[in-house]
């Protein structure tokens, strides 16, 4: 109830003061206020007259109608100089302030922000103060009718005409609060200024220095941890800077239900889909420089066409002045966009001057709307550095406004990755990866003849010990040592083993067969080689055998230079190879699987469904790297992996809060698969001066989403914890926004689905071992990675490893207990119902026992009602439970998976290598806990085993006398059977046992008396 009844959380901005503004009244002075903006809700400060450097100290509140939407918005802040002659006013400088740098109250800190141009020829100097925060504690100021009303606060406010006529609300505030400047952590030397970046604003400015970073010092040390979505961070554990809009802490490991605006605005469910209706349509304006001409007579080095707009600056590559041509495309974020006009220079390289400039108004360019095609290029004259048009040379370029819908949108130079060097441009792309087509290789080896032993010219006569290995690629197998047959010859060896390969297409290797006589210990001579090129091999779709065929071996490998012999007969060896285009090649855990088709497309049925994903962006990242200058940061970029299709998005070079908003498709062929989306930390961004060996992306976090817990047509939007397990506990890394939707067409093919087996026919017409479905689906991670990191920009090992849960099968105490813990619940209902007959036959309501005797007895005496009962109370079960349905998909559970309370030994046990690295001491230790629980499976395994071995005795005659007993009671039940119908011994048996107290004794039933008495073999056991 006290969470229903919280009040209303409000954006609170205090505006502290500004500095150094630019004068503008004529008299070298200002008298500035500012103006604040948020989702439609303009409020004023006072002016404060004659004054470059003001100080307000005022709380300007605004409605939120939701505070998760809060990293999605922004905070607009206009400093104005007011001109008292004709009431209209001078612009000084502007702010814009991302809402993922809004901190919780009582942990906001003053940050100062550089004012920014409104165009390109405004005059802007100065910076402004500004804390801001999330309250539950503010009351908005209600303004009626244009008159001047007083609050509680003993604040005026009241509204001033502008130039336009419009009303403006000016706080008038006669009380100044000094408090403010103290809020949040504390006052005096502990209140620090903030001097993060924001993501959205460009650069903020340390009024103590301009490249020193504000430290709070804490008495614990401990890592670094951030607060919230602004940057902040927590050193230690216990200051605090920065902070976000998360009202739950770092600890909070829930799902959250996020409302984006999707599409460009609210989301619709009557709206039909399109290509980005599930993330939030962002706006770019592209620059698309084409080529140049009649720029050859004036440069002789090579040239480079340079984009500037603001102060973002993006360079071409270098080509010859006789054939420049780039086609290269720069996109500019529009909420950064500092100019009016943009800049395209033609320069030579390494020289500052520039050879031609055209310049574009920002107003006359055009908006492209999907599905139109591309802008079409113009030529455009250049002037040259004397302003003449004449001699300035043509650049032909396209420039338009569009959306991240735009296909220019993938390749296209991003402006806030200007700080990336060109060569790791590639790397920070987008991209869609598909993986390679994998096939299962059987390769049965069924004998040999005439094999000639490796020691045929020796004086001792022994055994040839001949076995078979196959090669493909870097995967090795051998087939056992051949035993001795008396039917058979030395030379012919015989072994009918089937060795199982993954093999990806194209087929362009080869399957080298050896075989092999073992001389000695771990010696091996080759005595026969076969090398057959893996195309001439035959597929089959089904479980029916091809023909084996005999190949002639090479015997005179060892000296292929040299002149062969003549050879009067040839080794053979009789094999039986085959593709089996039947099984489906598990790369992923069976449990996590996101594709269950054969391999052969003929046997591919069609897909039922669509999934959509829209990556949104993420917040409250951990820096995962220390770049020099800009202290903690993270370049981070996210994969998600469903069946044969990986897609990458780009990467968002140095923020804690990136925004993706890119949009993805897969088809859909099993409702009952599992989609994996990870975040990694791109390495190949500004690699990290402290760890310069470290080239692998690091893994950041990643979340599963079933579809089958998914309604049809509906879009999840959601904040996803990212979760990771560290030596020192669990962690969260931070949070995952994502749009989700699945569609079906036909929802009865879809539930047709559910009749279907879950992998290909032949997983159970000719099943594989379990230690063969390890060990293939270790290879196909193999095969992926390799064939995933030659591609470009390459999709590392570590990364696919991640994505595809390699290393599942490690040994975890955390693991076995968490699974304990998941049977223990699957079991429970058998508790509950014991439970309740302990109940029922205590009769301490004996107004319910005798109730549950009643129905007992009419269900026994009429039994045909029994099956219908128990299935008409099923589904009401579950039509009852309909009504708390989980209505957000499953996420990470720490609870479910033992996380929070693991001991930090177990959790090094858990990241130990294997074999272990650990000291014997740690080792020693660790073995005699698992003999401890060995010896407690132990005894329950022989329990199990002793009442079974008990029920046998009743017939084995070990006991003669209590196998009498049996046969004698058998004989009776057997007549009593005859005479009595079956429901009346069941009512008597069901009465007997629900008797009440007083007919009951202490004592054990003989029945279990009985039982207990008979032998068992552990009197066997040593």
């Amino acid at each position: 109830m006290a969470v229903m009844n919280a009040p209303k959380e409000k954006l609170v901005v205090v505006v502290v003061g500004a500095h150094n503004l630019i004068p503008k009244d004529g008299e070298g002075s200002s008298s500035p206020f500012v103006e604040v903006e948020f989702n439609g809700q303009t409020l004023c400060t006072q002016v404060k007259h004659k004054e470059l450097n003001p100080l307000w100290n005022e709380k300007l509140v605004f409605n939120v109608d939701d505070v998760g939407d809060l990293p999605y918005r922004s905070i607009e802040v206009n400093v104005f100089n007011e001109k008292r002659s004709n009431s209209s006013r001078h612009f000084l400088g502007k702010v814009r302030v991302s809402g993922t740098s809004v901190a919780r109250e009582g942990e906001a800190v003053e940050q100062m922000f550089a004012l920014d141009k409104r165009t390109l020829f405004s005059h802007v100097r100065g910076e402004i103060s500004l804390k801001l925060y999330v309250s539950s504690m503010e009351e908005v100021k209600e303004v009626v009718n244009g008159s001047r009303i007083k609050n509680d606060g003993g604040k005026t406010m009241s509204f001033r005409k502008n130039k336009k006529g419009g009303d403006k609300l000016v706080m008038m505030q006669q009380k100044q609060q000094h408090h403010l400047l103290g809020g949040g952590d504390g006052g005096g030397k502990n209140n620090l200024l903030n001097g993060f970046q924001n993501q959205n604003n460009g650069k903020q400015v340390n009024p103590i220095s301009g490249n020193m970073k504000p430290v709070i010092i804490t008495n614990n040390n401990g890592p670094i941890v951030p607060t919230g979505g602004g940057g902040g961070m927590i050193l230690g554990g216990g200051g605090r800077m920065g902070g976000g809009v998360s009202m739950n802490g770092q600890n909070d490991y829930s799902l959250k239900e996020t409302r984006p605006h999707l599409g460009g605005g609210p989301l619709n469910k009557d709206k039909t889909s399109s290509t980005y209706d599930l993330v939030e349509q962002v706006q770019y304006l592209y620059i698309r420089i084409v080529k140049a001409r009649e720029i050859s007579n004036f440069a002789v080095n090579e040239v480079a066409a340079e984009v500037k707009l603001g102060n973002y600056r993006g360079v071409t590559k270098r080509v010859s002045s006789n054939n420049a041509e780039w086609d290269q495309v720069f996109a500019f974020s529009k909420d950064s966009i500092q100019s009016s006009f943009v800049e395209v220079f033609v320069k030579e390289s390494n020289k500052d001057d520039f050879l031609g400039r055209a310049l574009f108004d920002l107003n006359e360019v055009p908006t492209r709307m999907q599905p139109d095609s591309q802008l079409a290029p113009q030529w455009y004259r250049m002037e040259d550095k004397k302003g003449d048009k004449v001699k300035g040379g043509e650049v032909m370029v396209a420039i338009w406004f569009g959306t991240q819908a735009d296909e220019a949108f993938a390749e296209a130079w991003h402006s806030k990755a200007a700080s990336v060097h060109l060569d790791g441009l590639s790397s920070i792309k987008s991209k869609v990866y598909l993986s390679p087509k994998l096939w299962y290789l059987r390769v049965g080896v069924i004998e040999a003849q005439d094999v000639i032993s490796g020691d045929k010219g020796s004086s001792v006569m022994r055994y040839p010990e001949l076995l078979a290995k196959i090669q493909v690629g870097n995967q090795v197998l051998k087939t056992r040592v051949a035993s001795p047959n008396a039917n058979r010859t030395l030379s012919s060896p015989f072994w009918n083993e089937d060795l199982m390969f993954v093999v990806a297409e194209p087929f362009e290797d080869y399957l080298l067969v050896s075989i092999e006589d073992r001389i000695g210990p771990n010696r091996e001579e080759v005595v026969g080689r076969l090398l057959l090129p893996l195309a001439s091999i035959e597929r089959r779709l089904d479980e029916k055998l091809v023909a084996s065929r005999w190949y002639n071996l090479d015997v005179q490998f060892s000296n292929a230079n040299g002149p062969k012999s003549a050879v009067r007969f040839a080794s053979r060896i009789h094999i039986r190879a085959s593709f089996d285009g039947g099984y489906h090649v598990l790369d992923e855990a069976t449990m996590y699987s996101s594709d269950v088709r054969p391999t052969a497309k003929q046997l591919w049925k069609p897909h039922i469904g669509v999934l959509e994903v829209g990556v949104l962006g993420a917040s409250n990242l951990i820096p995962m790297k220390i770049k020099e200058g800009k202290g903690g940061t993270t370049d981070a970029y996210c994969v998600a992996k469903y069946g044969q299709k990986w897609v990458r998005t780009r990467t968002v070079v140095d923020s804690l809060v990136p925004r993706w908003n890119e949009q993805y498709t897969w088809e859909v062929f099993d409702p009952c698969t599992v989609i994996t989306i990870g975040v990694f930390d791109n390495s190949l961004v500004g690699k990290n001066a402290a760890f310069p060996m470290a080239n692998q992306d690091t893994h950041i976090g990643k979340v599963r989403i079933r579809l089958s817990t998914l309604e049809t047509d509906k879009v999840y939007t959601h904040a996803y914890p990212l979760l990771m397990l560290h030596p020192s506990g669990v962690k969260k890394m931070g949070e995952l926004h994502l749009a989700v939707r699945f569609t079906c067409a036909n929802m009865l093919n879809v539930m047709n689905m559910y009749t279907q087996p879950f992998l290909p026919k032949m997983h159970y017409t000719q099943p594989l071992s379990i230690n063969q479905l390890e060990a293939l689906r270790y290879q196909a991670t193999n095969v992926i990675a390799s064939r995933l990191s030659r591609a470009e920009p390459p999709l590392g090992r570590e990364v696919v490893e991640y994505m595809l849960d390699h290393d599942t099968h490690m040994w975890s105490m955390r693991k076995s207990r968490a699974n304990f813990f998941r049977l223990t619940s699957v079991l429970s209902w058998l508790v509950t119902m014991s439970r309740f007959l302990e109940t029922m036959c205590s009769w301490n309501q004996p107004v319910y026992s005798t109730s549950f005797l009643i129905v007992f007895l009419i269900l026994v005496l009429v039994p045909e009602m029994i099956i219908p009962c128990v299935l008409l109370t099923l589904s009401v079960v579950g039509l009852w439970r309909y009504r708390s349905r989980p209505r957000q998909p499953p996420h990470m559970d720490t609870k479910l998976s033992c996380a929070e309370t693991v001991p930090s030994d177990e959790l090094d046990e858990e990241f130990d290598s294997f074999p272990t690295s650990r000291n014997p001491e740690i080792v020693r230790t660790r073995y005699d806990r698992l003999r401890s629980v060995g010896k407690r499976i132990q005894t329950v395994v022989g329990d199990l085993a002793t009442q079974g071995e008990r029920l046998e005795a009743l017939l084995s005659w070990r006991d003669p006398r209590a196998t009498f007993l049996f046969i004698i009671f058998c004989n009776v039940a057997a007549f009593v059977f005859y005479l009595v119908p079956v429901g009346w011994i069941v009512a008597l048996g069901g009465i007997y046992y629900l008797r009440p107290p007083k007919f009951r004794s202490k004592l054990p039933s003989p029945t279990l008396s009985f039982l207990k008495r008979l032998p068992t073999r552990v009197d066997s056991m040593l």
